[in-house]
């Protein structure tokens, strides 16, 4: 089990919050969230709070039924060219009101539109095998980070912002973890605090990167569907 923390600022040896990053097939979940409990009582800390990255499901069942740490985060890859954790993590953070933390946010880099001109970067993409194995030759991430040029066009400002800023202003609160390497690079990342995208820019971005939610979504977003659940009410009904 791989686990990061974050200290508690005026307590080197207590923990915050403990990042839970990769679960062990060989300990599995069950353990590794019952073991999570004793960060609470052990001689390094006192109690601690945990983000799960992988297997979250089983281990907040686990957590709330054997009254384990609190589940306070959630830190998963998410940009505009990944976009599965809306179909059940997204609205799962919202429901329980879980931080999410986004890492990978420019998708490795494919989403600064630096790949696009053909020549090589410097970045991590300019290897074939590297490229082939996360994705960054998919023609659909390759449209979507044209979307993001042309919309960086459009408000004077750098793709990298444009793809931060689109994150920053989902519905569901999100942090993106950057991971800039030079300086020029982190100030670049930092200036999308200042950016909003308006309603139009928003949704050709949506548009673009635009995935299938499958079921349940799409099931109860058929008409016949609400109809029967709400007992043709659903327009009546204020929420």
């Amino acid at each position: 089990m791989q686990v990061g923390s974050l200290l508690h600022p005026r307590c080197s040896d207590q923990f915050n919050i403990a990042i839970v990053s990769c679960i062990s097939s060989f300990i599995g979940t069950t353990n590794s969230a019952s073991r999570m409990s004793t960060v609470r009582i052990g001689p390094v800390a006192h109690e601690s709070n945990i983000a799960f990255c992988d297997g979250f499901f089983q281990a907040l069942v686990l957590s709330l039924c054997n009254k384990h740490c609190q589940f306070v985060g959630l830190q998963i890859e998410y940009s505009l060219a990944e976009r599965t954790v809306e179909r059940e993590l997204i609205p799962m953070a919202h429901a329980l009101g879980l931080t999410v933390t986004a890492w990978s946010p420019l998708a490795g880099g494919l989403l600064t539109g630096k790949y696009a001109k053909g020549a090589a970067s410097g970045g991590r993409f300019d290897d074939p095998q590297m490229a082939q194995a996360f994705g960054a030759t998919d023609q659909r991430r390759r449209a979507i980070a044209q979307a993001v040029g042309e919309v960086s066009k459009a408000v004077g400002r750098s793709s990298a912002q444009v793809a931060l800023a689109w994150l920053r202003q989902r519905s569901t609160p999100v942090i993106p973890i950057i991971g800039s390497r030079k300086i020029d690079q982190l100030k670049d990342n930092i200036a999308c605090l200042d950016l909003r995208l308006d309603e139009a820019q928003l949704k050709k971005l949506e548009e673009a990167s635009a995935i299938d939610l499958g079921f349940p979504t799409n099931f109860y977003n058929v008409e016949m569907v609400r109809q029967v659940v709400y007992g043709g009410m659903r327009d009546r009904i204020d929420v």
